[in-house]
């Protein structure tokens, strides 16, 4: 019987993972200067979930507020659509 084989390949983790410099206005909101994509991610939905910004019918939609208006736009956004809005704010 052969044995099975184990990958070697690294996993990536929050050391291994870049840290962007944020624009100030999505400083604002996450409250760091710079953070990983997936930190800017989280904190995003952090402040969208506490907020309720969520639309009530439609919950892949997100209201923007005044603050979050500044970096996603005024208009409502789908979810999907969030993360290349955000990339204009994220810089190496």
């Amino acid at each position: 019987m052969a044995k099975a084989k184990r990958k070697t390949g690294k996993r990536k983790t929050a050391l291994t993972q870049l840290m962007y410099s944020l624009s100030p206005e999505l400083q604002e909101i996450v409250g760091a200067k710079k953070m990983t994509r997936p930190q800017v991610v989280k904190k995003i939905w952090i402040y969208i979930k506490a907020k309720k910004l969520q639309d009530s019918k439609n919950r892949r939609l997100i209201n923007p507020d005044k603050k979050l208006s500044a970096v996603l736009g005024s208009r409502s956004i789908d979810m999907l659509k969030m993360a290349g809005v955000l990339s204009k704010h994220i810089k190496k």
